[in-house]
């Protein structure tokens, strides 16, 4: 059983799932991140964020692998990895949390629907509360979720190389896209 595999078990413990629930699940999230910097612009992109959210009480959680990060450049992954992220150390990322305006979106009728989440959000070992706006999109009982938000580097404790310091943004854009998948009841990996 891989680590992703393992974690994606303890998300689906963590969410009550009666007869009556509206579960959905992705393992294939799309997070990305973007840096603007005078020397060069940073990028990056993992598409196999794990998440799990409970359309009833509006429970939402995130786990992503740092290493599956993938950049264009070898180089900046290993200095991501290595230096800045500490993979090793610190090998995955997490958010819990909730859909605040639950009652705003009705998940049974097609449309768009503006969301405000909030909770914590764990990176290189430093846990943060955050709120970010996104929007959920329902079509033909398909539901997706997107939400874009800026992130400082110095709130999770990832230092910078005084020598590489210009060249590295103090503010990131993270983009987060999901397409989820209703658990059915008696869901088995």
């Amino acid at each position: 059983m891989t680590y992703k595999n393992i974690f994606f078990s303890f998300l689906l413990l963590s969410f009550s799932l009666s007869s009556q629930a509206q579960v959905y699940f992705t393992r294939a999230g799309k997070i990305s991140f973007y840096s603007n910097a005078p020397m060069e612009n940073i990028e990056a992109h993992n598409v196999a964020a794990t998440s799990i959210f409970n359309a009833q009480t509006g429970q939402i959680e995130f786990a992503v692998l740092i290493k599956a990060f993938q950049f264009e450049k070898a180089l900046m992954q290993e200095h991501f990895n290595g230096n800045y992220l500490e993979s090793s150390k610190f090998p995955k990322s997490t958010f819990k949390g909730e859909i605040v305006n639950l009652s705003d979106i009705n998940f049974n009728i097609d449309g768009i629907y503006n969301a405000v989440i909030k909770g914590i959000l764990s990176i290189h070992g430093v846990s943060q509360n955050i709120q970010a706006e996104g929007k959920f999109m329902i079509r033909n009982g398909q539901i997706t979720a997107t939400s874009r938000f800026n992130l400082a580097i110095s709130d999770y404790n990832i230092k910078v190389p005084n020598v590489v310091r210009d060249n590295i943004a103090k503010v990131v854009r993270v983009s987060v896209d999901l397409a989820f998948e209703k658990m059915e009841k008696g869901y088995k990996k």
